[in-house]
């Protein structure tokens, strides 16, 4: 197993016990994007905000949640701070977002509220598959119907999860396999 430590997968999309981020209070504007579900951590973060600039979205998608996000930060100036709730697989892909728009780490905070599903990138036909899914599992691909390894690895420009076939090594017939040259697989020792 990977150390989650050692991935681009941050904490608040793996760990179900994470806690919400809490609001930078140091910021002039918030952008508060609020998904399905999530309304009690919005709530928590519009308390704590009570008295400042807030820009809250009640969306009912992604989708949404990106129009949102992006018509804030058209009009955005210095001292803007962004603050997502929701599950973490819509969390990443808002992240995402902001990412593309030129957001820092330091300007955006989460509240997830559940990390059951993934967005998993298939690397062989480009396909996104949304599944519950854990981390270092197998889902089949949506795209192609390879079997993907779900990496412990997260694209922050895409908010999902590497995908790669998990037994890409073994041939479908179940023979060794053959170098790239053609000729006959060698076992250790033997000549050339």
């Amino acid at each position: 197993m990977v150390s989650m430590s050692q991935t681009s997968v941050p904490r608040w999309a793996w760990d179900a016990s994470a806690p919400a981020a809490e609001p930078d209070l140091r910021g002039r504007v918030f952008t508060l994007v609020v998904l399905p579900g999530a309304g009690d951590v919005a709530d928590r973060w519009s308390t704590a905000l009570a008295g400042r600039d807030v820009r809250r979205h009640e969306c009912g998608d992604v989708d949404a949640a990106v129009a949102a996000l992006r018509a804030d930060l058209a009009v955005a100036r210095v001292g803007h701070r962004v603050l997502v709730a929701g599950t973490a697989r819509e969390c990443l892909a808002v992240r995402a977002a902001g990412v593309r728009a030129g957001l820092g780490d330091d300007e955006m905070a989460f509240g997830v509220v559940d990390t059951a599903e993934r967005a998993v990138w298939c690397v062989h036909c480009d396909a996104t598959t949304h599944a519950a899914v854990e981390l270092e599992a197998v889902v089949p691909c949506t795209g192609c119907g390879r079997r993907l390894l779900v990496y412990p690895h997260v694209s922050r420009l895409t908010g999902a999860h590497l995908g790669f076939m998990v037994d890409a090594e073994t041939p479908a017939d179940g023979s060794a396999a053959r170098p790239a040259d053609g000729s006959a697989a060698r076992s250790e020792g033997e000549a050339a």
